[in-house]
């Protein structure tokens, strides 16, 4: 990710994350006092039409300013969303909320205090603390929901079950959580060690943004020391529908050009797993979903501008490893 590209990606979140109509809540109505606007509720991450998008948005932002540090607009940005008192009432909401942003959300917020972890600079030390409260709340709600839940989820879209339990390894592993990375290691296993012939010829669904294949593929190659047979007799072959970066016809349709974000996830998954299983046709893939992708970040369309370029920063970075 050169200096242009990481400008570009982050001046569609800065454009975002203290935007706050129009807005997307998914907010349960407990009660009359549950009636407030957006900011009132999440002052944190009140931005980017809906919670997670928010989430992500703030993770990009701070992986840019981590390799750029004189980015002094992200900075501001970050200082002004992440004060202590504003991640403290995110904190309180999910402890009244609790099966709020399951389990999509709760990932993002993992992968933002995995990238604050170590990050030798005074602001970002100030933000991981501030974030912990939040962290504290999540990774409770993990080990509290995650054994009871019998059979994974394997959609398209926000509630797969891979994807949130991947983002959620990466920070259990940097934070040296291991009550969570036992749990996570134990559920994968379950889920997903059994799945041979995985059906991706009918892959993608129409409002994809996630290929359940890959999602998985990419969980297991992080539980898995031996991951290629397992992956060999999961997916034995690359079908065209799978290889091909996906056709979006109306980017103004919130649904519909969930599609440019499936090319920039499907991208990130063939490159780990091209590097992990030294398959050049997996890189090609690779190659070929993250150019479509790159090409309609911004589309003049909210609906894409507000969470594509979080994507497209974890192609570039999976590109580069």
């Amino acid at each position: 990710m050169n200096r242009e590209l990481a400008e570009r990606c982050a001046a569609l979140a800065l454009g975002c994350v203290q935007r706050e109509f129009p807005s997307h809540p998914g907010h349960v109505l407990l009660g009359a006092e549950d009636l407030q606007r957006p900011r009132a509720l999440h002052p944190a991450f009140y931005g980017c039409y809906d919670w997670h998008s928010a989430v992500h948005g703030h993770w990009m932002l701070a992986h840019v300013l981590r390799r750029f540090p004189d980015a002094h607009e992200i900075r501001a940005a970050l200082n002004a969303n992440l004060a202590a008192a504003n991640l403290q009432t995110e904190a309180r909401y999910f402890e009244a909320h609790p099966s709020f942003e399951r389990p999509y959300g709760w990932a993002w917020l993992l992968r933002l205090a995995t990238e604050l972890i170590g990050w030798d600079d005074p602001d970002a030390k100030r933000w991981r603390e501030s974030v912990q409260p939040l962290v504290e709340v999540i990774e409770s709600r993990y080990l509290e929901w995650l054994p009871k839940q019998t059979y994974p989820i394997r959609a398209g879209v926000h509630s797969n079950t891979a994807f949130g339990l991947a983002l959620a390894l990466d920070y259990a592993d940097t934070a040296g959580r291991s009550a969570l990375r036992e749990l996570i290691l134990e559920k994968s296993i379950q889920y997903f060690l059994p799945d041979r012939d995985y059906p991706a010829a009918w892959e993608p669904g129409g409002n994809d943004f996630l290929s359940p294949c890959l999602v998985e593929a990419d969980l297991m190659r992080r539980v898995l020391r031996d991951f290629s047979p397992w992956f060999d007799a999961f997916l034995p072959a690359l079908p065209p529908s799978l290889a091909t970066p996906a056709t979006v016809s109306d980017r103004s349709d919130g649904q519909l050009v969930h599609l440019d974000g499936l090319n920039l996830s499907r991208a990130w998954c063939f490159y780990n797993l091209a590097k992990t299983l030294q398959r050049p046709e997996l890189a090609s893939a690779a190659k070929r979903h993250l150019d479509a992708g790159l090409q309609h970040l911004a589309s003049g369309s909210y609906m894409g501008e507000h969470w594509l370029a979080s994507f497209a920063v974890c192609a570039l970075d999976a590109q580069a490893a």
